[in-house]
């Protein structure tokens, strides 16, 4: 049975982050890619919730959390999840981050090892230097207002080979709207992360399922942003992780799959 996922907001010397939160039980926080935000776990929040507390946050400078003072670090997104576990009164709980969510989720675990139960890494992706470089100069341009309008078409067709012309490309384009005209902030802070995260995940000592979508490079590799032999990395640097590659799953599978994912999720949990 669904479970009815409620909203509120978290005041930090930084501004208001949004949060989302339903259920009961285990803990479990849900961190979003870019340039989403946690209506990325709309689907997945009232099914998990009939199993777990279960809680999503808008990563400062996207959604309806407010823009950072000052350029973020993956260390500060990472600090931002512990605030909202303390204002919550969690001493401990599992993290499911969707790409920027699975840095900054691996940097938690990293950081605050007492904090996390278990980890799962969504389609995190691995970048070279070149690629690492395309993302940090994009996402510090940041979306452009046009004043003939044509900046809406464009980010309407940005993803619509992937999830199709329907209310999930519109929800998508409305997370698009509400970054513009600043730097995304948390690409950024992934840009500038990327290439250290392998020393930092070797530090992760907490069960781990690194899972991943059948199809999820294809948008990427398709604008030279990722390659297919860069994506061991993970394996490698967390050696006692379970690897999971879902069938017909894309960068958007959270919202496309959601019963698919949450039976993945819930067989790691269980073992």
């Amino acid at each position: 049975m669904s479970q009815r996922i409620k909203r509120a907001f978290l005041d930090t010397e930084d501004g208001q982050i949004l949060y989302r939160i339903g259920g009961e039980g285990e803990p479990i926080l849900l961190l979003h890619m870019t340039p989403r935000s946690s209506d990325e776990f709309r689907e997945l929040m009232p099914i998990l919730a009939a199993k777990k507390l279960v809680i999503a946050m808008d990563l400062m400078g996207l959604g309806d959390s407010d823009k950072p003072p000052r350029v973020y670090s993956v260390a500060d997104y990472a600090k931002t999840a512990i605030a909202l576990l303390d204002e919550l009164g969690i001493k401990k709980a599992s993290i499911f981050g969707s790409l920027t969510g699975g840095y900054i989720a691996g940097e938690v675990a990293a950081a605050y090892p007492e904090r996390v139960e278990k980890l799962i890494l969504c389609n995190v992706v691995g970048f070279s230097q070149e690629e690492r470089d395309k993302v940090f100069k994009s996402y510090s341009q940041g979306y452009q207002i046009k004043e003939d309008g044509s900046y809406l078409m464009e980010r309407w067709l940005a993803r619509v080979s992937y999830v199709g012309t329907g209310k999930l490309n519109h929800r998508c384009v409305l997370d698009d709207l509400k970054a513009f005209n600043s730097p995304v902030y948390p690409g950024i802070a992934v840009a500038n992360y990327c290439l250290s995260a392998k020393e930092r995940f070797r530090l992760i000592k907490c069960p781990t399922l690194i899972l991943s979508g059948e199809k999820a490079l294809e948008p990427l590799e398709k604008i030279g942003l990722a390659k297919a032999e860069n994506q061991s990395w993970l394996q490698e640097v967390i050696p006692h992780s379970q690897s999971v590659e879902l069938e017909g799953g894309t960068l958007w599978m959270v919202n496309q799959m959601p019963k698919e994912v949450l039976k993945v999720v819930v067989n790691f949990w269980e073992k």
